[in-house]
């Protein structure tokens, strides 16, 4: 039913007046008699949605099942049975339209009592654009607020006048701090490491003076004492006068970013030096076969000139020396290639007190002889994943050195600790040996052949091959030595 020239509306204003005006706007208006279920809607009402009076029913069924969607349905019903102080309730809503499917409509009610009459009264307004833009710039804030959250990105700016600082919710989420706390300039600084803050109160200065942008990558450590690394980015929004009148910026968390470099950095040093150690060894190893296999085609030519038995035994013992050598070099090129070609085996959890006290037992002549205390303490880590055999290899090469490198006279003190630092796996090989002299051999001590004392049975290719064994698995070795004090090993495992 629509609203017909004889509605009875009070008021001063004639009802056939008041009729027509309430049927021409550009809202649509309805009444709904509680008491008998009586519906009526203004031409308006059929308009907005696109028809005209009387082309669908007119009732509060109709409208509930047919028009109004059905996700709003509980939030319009709330909205007509609240009473607020002036009786009206307002609600957005999405009503079926002819033409153009669900559009938004903001809708105003009241419920007034005319004797023991209960009706309701309302207007429903199209605002599908207004909200179409409202929904599409939170949708907008949404995604950048989530990119935000996933880039670890913020936005910050200082207005220069007040030298006040404002910070979008991620910029909270970096400093790991409660948003209701508001933070000065200074404090802001406070937050990164020094000499990070006067790099930071200078670029800001500096930009407040003239206009420079500053892009800074500092430590900063959060207000859960959490160290990480910041990017610092900022510009200046300047007045017509050419004056900064506010900086605006991003913080950005990206110590992730900062530790992929590290690690891509190391591994390329790693790979670098693992390149020039073996074109040193090919060298190496080249010259030495070059060396053995000249010397043995020597004495075999000089060999089949000689006629005379003891000439000829005396070259053959050449030979046997030679050939001796030469067996030992194609050992260790093999021990080398060997290391490249266990990378790929599965790594296992090795316990270290079992298998050290495996490799004591296997030396306990040596240990005896010299009288030796080899000691260790694995309690603050027991085991690693790491491939077996290089592990039994890294602790019987240490083992073998320190009983081998001891002081004339003094009694060998050897101590083998495990722990864990930073996530790391560590292991630490100290003695009271002989020591070495960094100063003039530290850049050779892992070299192959390099040998520093006058043992007859030093063949310098122990440490070499130690060395080449921890860093095939990521790991680093690292000595410490004083002449006739000793030396202490650290290996970080992985």
């Amino acid at each position: 039913m629509s609203f017909s020239e004889d509605h009875d509306l009070s008021g001063n204003i004639g009802g056939s007046q008041f009729t027509h005006v309430i049927n021409h706007i550009n809202a649509g208006i309805w009444e709904f008699n509680i008491s008998n279920g009586e519906v009526k809607w203004s031409d308006g009402f059929y308009r907005l949605l696109g028809y005209v009076p009387g082309e669908i029913e007119c009732s509060n069924v109709y409208f509930y099942d047919q028009l109004l969607y059905h996700g709003d349905k509980k939030l319009f019903t709330r909205s007509t049975i609240e009473r607020t102080p002036n009786n009206s309730s307002t609600v957005q809503i999405r009503l079926l339209t002819k033409n153009d499917g669900y559009q938004w409509f903001e809708n105003t009610s009241w419920r007034i009592e005319e004797g023991s009459t209960l009706k309701l009264y309302g207007a429903i307004v199209n605002i599908h654009p207004y909200k179409m833009t409202e929904l599409e710039l939170a949708h907008k804030d949404l995604l950048f607020n989530e990119t935000g959250k996933i880039a670890k990105l913020a936005i910050w700016e200082i207005d220069v006048n007040s030298l006040s600082l404002s910070l979008s919710t991620e910029g909270y989420d970096i400093f790991e701090l409660n948003n209701q706390v508001k933070l000065t300039v200074d404090e802001m600084a406070s937050f990164f490491e020094p000499p990070g803050r006067a790099e930071v109160t200078s670029a800001i200065e500096n930009i407040i003076k003239t206009c420079k942008p500053f892009d800074l990558e500092l430590p900063f450590r959060t207000a859960k004492n959490r160290l990480t690394w910041i990017k610092l980015k900022a510009l200046p929004i300047i007045d017509n006068y050419g004056k900064c009148m506010r900086i605006r910026g991003v913080f950005q968390d990206i110590d992730h970013v900062k530790k992929s470099q590290a690690a891509l950095e190391g591994s390329l040093e790693l790979s670098n030096d693992q390149n020039k150690r073996l074109q040193n060894f090919a060298y190496i190893v080249s010259h030495n076969l070059r060396s053995h296999t000249g010397n043995l085609k020597f004495m075999v030519d000089l060999f089949k000139e000689t006629a005379q038995k003891s000439e000829r035994d005396e070259i053959f013992e050449h030979i046997h020396s030679i050939s001796e050598n030469l067996n030992s070099t194609v050992k260790h090129l093999e021990e080398i290639v060997k290391i490249q070609a266990e990378i790929s085996k599965d790594k296992k959890p090795v316990e270290f007190e079992p298998l050290f006290k495996s490799i004591i037992c296997a030396l306990a002549n040596n240990i005896t002889d010299l009288d030796a205390r080899v000691e260790y303490d694995f309690s603050r880590l027991p085991a690693v994943n790491y491939i077996p055999a290089y592990m039994e290899s890294i602790l019987q090469n240490l083992l073998t050195n320190s009983l081998k490198y001891h002081q004339n006279n003094i009694k060998p003190i050897i101590m083998c600790t495990t722990f864990e630092h930073d996530r790391h796996a560590y292991l630490t090989f100290e003695d009271n040996g002989k020591g070495i002299d960094l100063v003039r051999f530290g850049d050779q001590v892992f070299g192959m052949y390099k040998t520093f004392h006058q043992n007859d049975d030093a063949k310098g290719i122990g440490l070499f091959i130690t060395r080449n064994q921890v860093e095939s698995l990521g790991g680093t070795i690292t000595i410490e030595s004083t002449v006739n004090v000793g030396t202490k090993f650290t290996i970080r495992l992985n």
